[in-house]
């Protein structure tokens, strides 16, 4: 079975799949012009932080049959191409992400709720002053998507005594989350009750422009809004008012309408915004090892003709 992988990666991959899929045969490509080799025999494709030179592969390809991404997100890599597949199966790789990035989340709820970045302000000063601050413990964090990031918030969150609450598509309850919600009245509860609004949802039609500027002032003056998702999601324009005018408390945004975020944007000088260059996830060596071991896994049941894990719904766009 032919397998094709970033050459990048294919040295460092080559000896972990030979211990778990023995039958596999990677080979690399790259995101340059030359030729992909064995090509017509490929089986699978494993797409990781690339250009999209994989979806070209996807298409020429006539014997692949699964598409993997190292991304949690997919809105990048259901192209023209890879839709009009036949029978492809496309998987994603949102586990992996759920330790990174959802303590990544919780660090910037403790940093805002004990207003860690005046204390360092006033040591920086050498001034001797207490600046009053909040405890996490009893307050409510609203979770906007519940797949692994989501959950992972919402169960590390309940055991500092935080209440969660979370939206997802169809009614159920889900573990680590206290309430759960569906539907625009169920999103409309969750932002006049949290404290804390946590964008943790794919992008999709569904959800693209879903935090507009009127469901913004549903939220509570002194909320402050997390973006690890996607920043479509958000109505930009919108955000930035509501910060400006103090309708909201801030927002600590890891994504945005464009990206990088423009030099002249207002969100930079903002007191009330901390903002991070879409990176979360932190590129943590714990991540890596979870991505790849995903991978391998799913290879395994690919080559054994078992259901695979993480299977994206090209309908859903999820």
């Amino acid at each position: 079975m032919i397998v094709l992988v970033p050459s990048w990666l294919h040295e460092e991959l080559v000896p972990e799949a030979a211990v778990v899929a023995p039958e596999a045969v990677l080979l690399p490509f790259t995101e340059d012009a030359t030729p992909v080799p064995d090509l017509d025999r490929a089986e699978v494709v494993f797409r990781w932080r690339g250009g999209l030179r994989f979806s070209e592969i996807v298409e020429a390809g006539p014997n692949v049959r699964w598409l993997h991404t190292e991304s949690a997100g997919v809105d990048m890599v259901l192209t023209d191409a890879v839709r009009a597949k036949p029978h492809l199966i496309v998987t994603n790789s949102s586990p992996a992400y759920e330790i990174p990035i959802a303590e990544f989340v919780l660090s910037w709820m403790f940093a805002v709720a004990h207003r860690i970045e005046e204390q360092i302000v006033t040591q920086r000063a050498r001034r001797w002053s207490g600046i009053p601050h909040a405890e996490l413990h009893g307050q409510t964090v609203g979770v906007i998507g519940l797949g692994a990031i989501g959950q992972g918030v919402c169960t590390r969150a309940k055991a500092m005594g935080i209440r969660t609450l979370g939206l997802k598509r169809t009614p159920g309850t889900v573990a680590g989350v206290d309430e759960a919600l569906t539907g625009p009245e169920g999103l409309d509860r969750l932002l006049s009750r949290s404290d804390f609004v946590v964008i943790a949802a794919p992008l999709t039609p569904e959800t693209r422009g879903l935090l507009s500027g009127p469901r913004i002032a549903r939220m509570k003056p002194n909320a402050w809004l997390i973006n690890i998702a996607r920043g479509a999601i958000v109505d930009e324009k919108a955000l930035i008012r509501a910060l400006q005018s103090g309708a909201i408390g801030g927002a600590c945004l890891d994504v945005f309408a464009v990206e990088p975020l423009p030099q002249d944007s207002p969100l930079w000088d903002m007191p009330n915004v901390y903002i991070t260059p879409h990176f979360a996830f932190g590129q943590t060596s714990g991540l890596d090892v979870r991505l790849k071991a995903l991978f391998l896994a799913n290879l395994r049941r690919f080559i054994d003709g078992e259901p695979l894990s993480n299977i994206v719904d090209v309908t859903k766009e999820y």
